[in-house]
């Protein structure tokens, strides 16, 4: 198995002071990278630091909520004034302002967007910035959602911004390739404190924090585990192991690792000078609407309690 070595490597990952985000900023650390750690709350972003150097790692604190173009580069002069250099940037920071659409506000609507995706937008203009200045490559790695692949039920601002993550994956892979830049969109499944609020799971994660294992039916069937399971893949991606990996959607969760199809034509059908619309009423139960995509995130196949 190839060795995963960080050693020399700065990374920023934003949203690190708790939950699946102080998961990564451990597991880069671990690997070697010195990691500069982001919350909006100091003693939890000091907190997370303490942590990651009691485990023997380096790390400091950057206390400025994501979203700005100002908080992108003070990130990024961070990691420069402590530690020379930057390259890797995880961009895991978000909230959620969950409503359906007739009850959700614009502040609702835009607190998560500027977040998530201005905040994934601002820090990795300002990464690539100075990745491409060092002239050495790098790895920005995006912090996606099952939500953003396939919706979910009372999330239209955290879903199009999920969604609108991995089209930056792409789009941003494509455009730094010739500085060696990788980009790809990571999508998550963990228990944290937004899943455990799932009544099949929640009765799952109260066993865990008791001291039992997860079953098979979860690690293995669901792709559910702890934030820990997940940020293997951070080290990896950030690894030159992946230097030929980029522009992708990749789950993890649990014991389960997959590749996100990205969205492609599955069915067609043509008429000779053009569709109108009585045609397409008449051609769409037998061809392109056959079988119709589904929509949302599946419920868990767990058994009844």
């Amino acid at each position: 198995m190839p060795s995963i070595d960080l050693s020399g490597k700065v990374a920023v990952v934003t949203g690190s002071g708790r939950g699946l985000g102080l998961a990564y900023a451990h597991a880069l650390a671990a690997h070697g990278a010195s990691v500069v750690v982001n919350d909006v709350d100091e003693a939890v972003a000091e907190a997370a630091v303490k942590s990651i150097e009691e485990a023997g790692g380096r790390a400091v604190a950057e206390v400025v909520p994501v979203g700005t173009t100002e908080a992108a580069e003070r990130l990024v002069n961070r990691a420069v004034e402590e530690f020379g250099r930057l390259d890797v940037l995880v961009t895991n920071a978000g909230i959620l302002r969950d409503k359906v659409l007739w009850k959700m506000t614009d502040e609702d609507f835009d607190a998560v967007i500027t977040t998530h995706l201005r905040g994934t937008f601002t820090c990795a203009r300002a990464a690539a910035v100075r990745m491409r200045e060092q002239g050495e490559g790098g790895s920005l790695i995006l912090v996606g959602s099952p939500a953003g692949q396939r919706g979910n039920f009372g999330q239209t601002n955290y879903a199009a911004a999920k969604a609108g993550i991995a089209a930056m994956a792409r789009t941003w892979s494509m455009e730094l390739g010739r500085a060696n830049i990788t980009v790809n969109a990571i999508v998550p499944v963990a228990a944290t404190a937004m899943t455990e609020t799932i009544p099949a799971f929640a009765p799952y994660v109260e066993a865990m924090r008791g001291g039992e294992p997860l079953p098979d039916l979860l690690r293995k069937g669901e792709g559910f585990g702890t934030p820990e399971d997940c940020a293997a893949l951070v080290p990896f991606l950030a690894s030159e192991a992946a230097r030929g990996v980029t522009g992708q959607a990749i789950g993890i969760g649990g014991d389960k690792v997959a590749l996100w199809s990205h969205p492609q034509e599955i069915r067609t059908a043509y008429a000779d000078g053009g569709w109108t619309p009585a045609a397409l009423a008449d051609a769409w139960p037998t061809s392109v609407g056959a079988e119709p995509q589904s929509v949302g995130i599946p419920a868990p196949k767990l058994p009844e309690a």
